[in-house]
């Protein structure tokens, strides 16, 4: 018996003790569970405790604002603010 499954997993299907993709690649429920925990283990050493917090602070990166460098060189400060007998 086969279920069809909808919504984000549109196209995937239930095969037995398979999950099968929509190209036929068949996935054991280990393999599901051994994708899980390594989605985790890559989050755990990034420093986060949970995908939700991860995708938080993206967010949050995303709304920060740039920061100009300007590169100067200090010879010519010095003579443009402090005039030639600062050097």
């Amino acid at each position: 018996m086969s279920q069809y499954l909808t919504g984000p997993f549109a196209g995937w299907s239930i095969r037995g003790n398979y999950l099968v993709s929509p190209d036929g690649d068949r996935m054991t429920p280990e393999r599901l569970v051994g994708l899980a925990w390594r989605g985790k283990m890559e989050l755990r050493l990034a420093g986060y405790a949970s995908r939700r917090k991860a995708e938080a602070s993206k967010a949050i990166a995303g709304r920060r604002q740039m920061v100009k460098v300007v590169v100067v060189d200090l010879g010519d400060f010095r003579e443009r603010h402090f005039g030639k007998s600062a050097g």
